[in-house]
């Protein structure tokens, strides 16, 4: 029988990694940080697009098994796990494909407040004065202002994946498909913001350690010249900071948390 797979999607910097690290204490659950399986399901697209003059041989229905395949594929028999939750951003712009592939499916998008999103690329930047990082292509240099605006450029980490949160929000299916969880829950009441998920993907709940969570890819992050960019804390709890970014960025992101506004939810998107 091919397993449950759900979605761990949303912004940057808004607490995937650390809800994947929750989620995986229950033995019957794999997670983990963003992995290949987004970025293989669009090469494999593509190449199935009208870019190959073979694709003349290839029928929807063809192209549907074969990215559907993609999925147990990957997740095969070395994957112990009962119920699947694969990560990426990207996977909010592909609500409307996952549904028809795998309507059981659902999208977990983590959300921030913008500003603090920015605040905590930037520190990370930093902390690493030393090591360009593949955030910004390592290429070195640059500004907290240059920075933040590659970052919300509409192909910039920050700016692509909150385009397709909205996309994905505004989705006629939103409301069944998809749920946003807030960072600000998710570090406050980690205890609701799981309880919540578990009812909406349909499975038991699982009493997690909240005191002692671990997650870290210290290679990939070293790789990828951001050590610490998916190190998790021991203890979920909130990080109470002044941010450092200029008054002028600030003010720049701070109305567009559109999740904050019921009027917006015109979906009735569960948000937690």
């Amino acid at each position: 029988m091919r397993r449950p797979i759900h979605f761990i999607s949303g912004l940057p910097r808004s607490g995937s990694t650390l809800l994947s690290a929750l989620l995986k204490q229950n033995p019957r659950f794999h997670a983990g940080m963003s992995g290949p399986v987004a970025g293989m399901f669009n090469s494999m697209l593509g190449e199935m697009s009208g870019r190959n003059e073979f694709s003349v041989f290839i029928t929807d229905e063809q192209r549907q098994r074969v990215l559907e395949n993609l999925f147990w594929s990957y997740y095969g028999p070395e994957f112990k796990a009962e119920v699947i939750f694969d990560t990426n951003r990207m996977w909010c712009s592909k609500l409307r494909v996952l549904k028809k592939m795998l309507p059981q499916s659902r999208i977990i998008a983590t959300v921030r407040h913008l500003p603090w999103v920015i605040d905590s690329v930037e520190r990370l930047i930093r902390k690493n004065t030393f090591q360009p990082s593949s955030i910004f292509n390592f290429q070195p240099g640059g500004t907290v202002y240059s920075r933040a605006d590659q970052l919300a450029s509409a192909e910039g980490m920050v700016g692509s994946a909150f385009n397709g949160l909205k996309e994905a929000f505004c989705d006629p299916d939103a409301g069944s498909q998809m749920m946003l969880v807030q960072y600000e829950t998710l570090t406050r009441e980690p205890a609701k913001a799981l309880a919540a998920i578990y009812k909406f993907v349909g499975e038991p709940a699982f009493k997690h350690d909240f005191e002692n969570v671990s997650y870290s890819a210290s290679e990939f992050d070293f790789r990828a010249g951001t050590p610490d960019l998916h190190t998790v804390k021991a203890k979920v709890e909130p990080n109470e900071r002044t941010t450092i970014l200029p008054p002028e960025i600030v003010r720049r992101f701070e109305n567009d948390a559109f999740w904050r506004d019921p009027k917006l939810n015109l979906r009735g998107v569960r948000i937690v």
